[in-house]
């Protein structure tokens, strides 16, 4: 745990570094490096909860070892991102960059629009995403999961009561494209949320994802969910995006330099 005097440096001292150009003119990250803090949404979370890590399990805070073959396919994503300039089609960009999710599950925080919406009915929760305003339809009971050939981009969801917590179990991942599994998981990854209300404003979220072809044990995160007052806005992406195109047209224009 961090004192509340180092937490407060530390937080000055991110909020400072992500208020800096970091800039390099001709470089492929030139404009990605633009951003300041007027453009970040990422809330005052360090004084509230100072654990020096979101990990609860292990006991020391750290993600687990990966598994041989879970470094490999790191190694493949890193080159593949690397070689994102380069595409030969919009197939070789990942999930976020084609609008198709933000990333797979369970979410992190990111930058900005991490809000979330939760809808409750008899039978059904709903939880809605800000960022490409995503929605979970959960079924609340005993319903089986999917058949395991039926692979989903965000999974397939079975929730349950435990007294005032509701637990969430999702199978049935994918990993057909790039950024559609967490960490480098495989789509046959377990993840079982677990969400109880603290308070009017607080829900303590926590997260168990195994997957022994991945990490060399399952491993817990746990972080709390702060109410906000507000509305969600929706999140456009695919409207008026031409990311995916310009960098596709100046892969292409390299190709030609380089014939």
């Amino acid at each position: 745990m961090l004192t509340e005097a180092e937490a407060a440096a530390y937080e000055k001292q991110l909020v400072a570094a992500g208020d800096v150009d970091n800039r390099t003119p001709g470089t492929v990250q030139d404009v990605n490096l633009a951003y300041n803090q007027v453009w970040w949404d990422r809330g005052n979370k360090i004084v509230a909860d100072r654990r020096t890590s979101l990990i609860v399990d292990p006991p020391d805070g750290r993600i687990p070892s990966l598994t041989p073959a879970a470094q490999k396919r790191r190694e493949e994503d890193r080159k593949a991102s690397d070689n994102e300039k380069f595409a030969a089609s919009w197939l070789d960009f990942d999930v976020y960059s084609r609008c198709i999710i933000r990333s797979a599950l369970p979410r992190l925080s990111t930058g900005y629009n991490n809000n979330y919406e939760i809808v409750q009915s008899p039978g059904y929760v709903a939880i809605m995403q800000e960022q490409m305003h995503e929605t979970r339809l959960i079924p609340l009971g005993n319903q089986p999961h999917l058949t395991s050939t039926v692979r989903q981009w965000l999974g397939d969801s079975r929730g349950h009561w435990e007294g005032n917590t509701l637990v969430v179990e999702t199978t049935n991942f994918t990993d057909e494209a790039r950024g559609s599994t967490f960490q480098y998981a495989t789509k046959n990854m377990t993840l079982v949320e677990r969400f109880t209300r603290t308070s009017d404003r607080t829900i303590d979220y926590q997260f168990t994802v195994s997957d022994p072809d991945t990490w060399t044990r399952p491993w817990t995160v746990k972080m709390p969910w702060n109410r906000i007052d507000g509305l969600i806005y929706e999140y456009a992406c695919h409207e008026g995006n031409l990311g995916l195109e310009h960098m596709l047209s100046a892969a292409r224009a390299a190709d030609a330099k380089n014939k």
